[in-house]
């Protein structure tokens, strides 16, 4: 969760145009034809089905919220009852943590009690018919230092062939997602100390090349990752600015182009000086400013043929808390939450019990409202 800037472009209108047979349904974007997979578990269908979801952020990727599935599962019981339909499970293999999950070659400890307890997470929310996103969170091991040899794309080959392999024959409801915001040499917002800017021509290839190890390495594992949904995002911490610049036509996707089981993620924080912790409620741009910004994104998603899921939104404050709790902040959130469903899109909103707080620190109820209004 970074600072996330907004981005330009003019809305894409689309139809549909025919259904050749009932397993068949064809769009059209103006030049292409586009083929719908008829698979239930096609990335499409999945992402329309998954709909709205939540971050249990704070937790498996930094520590700073319990870990034990007993201190966890409240949290994703409440969400599931205000109608939530998956949960994101940001987790952090080898490094914030005085104990990694994983050694410093990527080899995963699955007797390691961290992993049993996210485990036991992963198969209360399945039991509960939720979807699950399980990533690989921060690793500043990796994006801090990658330099596109094959020393680093071997730990990251390894440590996703560990994890792919021991839920392989997970049900397809579990998501994986390949890297959360690509930073550092994949790409910084900023351009700040040695790291280039996301537009960077190196910057970009690490970022295609960082996703399709970790493609790779899941595809090649087998079981239900032949078909498993995997998720893959933009540099610039994720930055919906940069969908275009990373994946500018189908060639460049992982399985290029021809894998329907392939969904982009985006993250915005945009405009920061509103949804950033040190932001203002005086700096709110207005509701269309994120409408524009989601039908933006849905450009390239059409135009690409992927299926687009925002994984990281809201707003958050350090001080001046009492402006979360405001009808323009419970506004932002519905805004967000209906423009991207109505665009056949899915998202999982930010809430790190901290300052992007929905719910309380034991998450037995929500603060401000945000999340009952949200799902109006």
């Amino acid at each position: 969760m970074k600072n996330i800037f907004s981005i330009a472009g003019s809305f894409l209108i689309f139809s549909v145009l025919a259904c050749t047979h009932v397993d068949k349904v064809e769009f059209t974007d103006g030049e292409t034809t586009q083929t719908e997979n008829p698979d239930p578990f096609s990335a499409k269908k999945v992402t329309v089905d998954m709909g709205p979801g939540f971050n249990l952020g704070n937790t498996f990727d930094n520590g700073n919220n319990p870990t034990t599935f007993t201190s966890i599962k409240p949290i994703i019981d409440l969400y599931k009852n205000a109608g939530m339909k998956h949960i994101r499970i940001p987790t952090t293999w080898m490094d914030r943590f005085p104990d990694n999950l994983a050694d410093s070659n990527g080899n995963l400890n699955v007797n390691h009690p961290r992993f049993l307890e996210l485990v036991a997470t992963i198969d209360y929310a399945l039991s509960q018919n939720l979807y699950v996103i399980l990533n690989t969170h921060h690793e500043s091991w990796l994006k801090d230092h990658y330099d596109g040899s094959a020393a680093y794309d071997t730990k990251f080959r390894t440590l996703w062939t560990g994890i792919a392999s021991y839920f392989k024959n997970y049900p397809k409801k579990l998501i994986f997602e390949v890297l959360n915001e690509p930073e550092g040499y994949l790409g910084e917002l900023d351009g700040s100390g040695p790291f280039p800017d996301p537009t960077d021509a190196k910057a970009l290839e690490y970022t295609r090349r960082v996703n399709l190890v970790g493609y790779n390495a899941i595809r090649t594992t087998g079981g239900n990752n032949d078909k498993r949904i995997i998720m893959v995002g933009m540099n610039g911490q994720g930055n919906a600015l940069y969908i275009a610049n990373v994946y500018p036509n189908k060639a460049s996707l992982p399985g290029t182009g021809n894998d329907d089981y392939v969904t982009l993620q985006v993250h915005t924080y945009t405009p920061w000086a509103f949804c950033g912790e040190t932001g203002s409620n005086a700096a709110f741009p207005g509701s269309a400013t994120f409408e524009k910004g989601i039908q933006d994104v849905k450009i390239q998603s059409v135009k690409l043929n992927v299926p687009i899921h925002y994984g990281e939104f809201g707003v958050g404050r350090t001080t001046n808390t009492a402006e979360r709790n405001t009808d323009l902040v419970r506004g932002y959130y519905r805004t967000m939450a209906k423009t991207t469903l109505a665009q056949s899109m899915s998202y999982s909103v930010w809430d790190d019990r901290g300052w992007f707080a929905l719910a309380n620190p034991a998450g037995t109820s929500f603060v401000y409202n945000i999340v009952p209004f949200m799902l109006q």
